[in-house]
């Protein structure tokens, strides 16, 4: 039975679970270990899960020894804020939703709860509400911790994936040797227009290309923004000495481009093939069709 006195003055509650979570570290991490939250995600053996529980356990003791159980900034949360991102994570790919993990973390407390109410049975009532209430803030706090870098790791992620998505919607089209096309479809923006404006100039750079064209046809507006965007595009491949076309422009853009009052140094055609024709005209590949002039 611990001791619940020093100098005839009871601890005080944060220190009191301090102590309890060091001494109960063993049998918190046991039962932690058959918990879904950790079952699922340290698959290797049931001593991996022991283990990872164990890392909670300290970084618990040492927020409870600093007395800041109500901050998800404590430095004790600081080494685990990893692994609860990597669980959290795992749980995520797994299908669960965010109040489903949220669920798991919470089914952590009941354990330790039931671990310190059993340590300080015989402590006064009052000092054994206060010790689990200090538990209790704690055990919360963890989870905010847990769902604060979870989200982090998922926006994360979800930002990775939207680049790769943006990627993978701006496709390179090798035309003819030296010219290249970036045909766009749906809204543009301003990551989106640096993804075009980065994956044009790899395409010069690759294909050795003289002309570059950007067809708009599928994209069904353009703001001032992004109109700037593209106008940067167009002058860093003229620094790399590409040539750039832009076709497809749709009457409602030139209405927004002339009402902007942005001047567009640029040469435009009306379609992409418009643009092919010009491109492979100033290579000197002119294309002649044989039906012309019969009836």
């Amino acid at each position: 039975m611990p001791e619940h006195e020093a100098d005839g003055q009871l601890a005080m509650p944060t220190h009191e679970v301090r102590d309890f979570l060091h001494r109960r570290r063993e049998q918190i991490a046991q039962r932690w270990a058959d918990e879904p939250l950790f079952r699922t995600v340290f698959t290797v053996s049931r001593d991996e899960a022991v283990e990872a529980s164990k890392v909670v356990v300290d970084a618990l003791a040492q927020v409870a020894d600093s007395e800041q159980v109500e901050d998800p900034d404590a430095a004790g949360f600081s080494g685990v804020r990893e692994q609860l991102a990597r669980m959290g994570a795992a749980r995520s790919r797994a299908g669960l939703s965010n109040t489903q993990v949220a669920s798991e973390l919470a089914a952590l407390r009941p354990p330790v709860e039931n671990l310190l109410a059993a340590d300080l049975e015989e402590a006064p009532p009052e000092h054994l509400r206060a010790c689990s209430t200090a538990l209790t803030v704690l055990m919360g706090t963890l989870r905010l911790v847990a769902m604060q870098t979870a989200l982090s790791e998922w926006q994360a992620l979800s930002d990775r994936q939207r680049l790769q998505l943006m990627e993978v919607a701006t496709p390179v089209i090798r035309l003819w040797d030296g010219v290249v096309a970036v045909p766009l479809i749906g809204t543009l923006d301003s990551a989106r227009s640096q993804v075009v404006m980065e994956t044009l100039l790899n395409a010069v750079v690759d294909q050795h290309a003289r002309f570059a064209i950007l067809d708009i046809t599928g994209v069904p507006t353009v703001d001032s923004l992004v109109a700037q965007h593209l106008m940067k595009t167009v002058a860093a491949a003229r620094l790399m000495g590409a040539q750039c076309i832009v076709s497809g422009i749709r009457p409602a853009i030139a209405q927004t481009i002339v009402h902007l009052g942005l001047d567009l140094d640029v040469i435009t055609r009306a379609s992409l093939a418009d643009a092919l024709g010009y491109a492979l005209h100033e290579l000197g590949a002119d294309i002649v069709n044989p039906g012309a002039g019969q009836r």
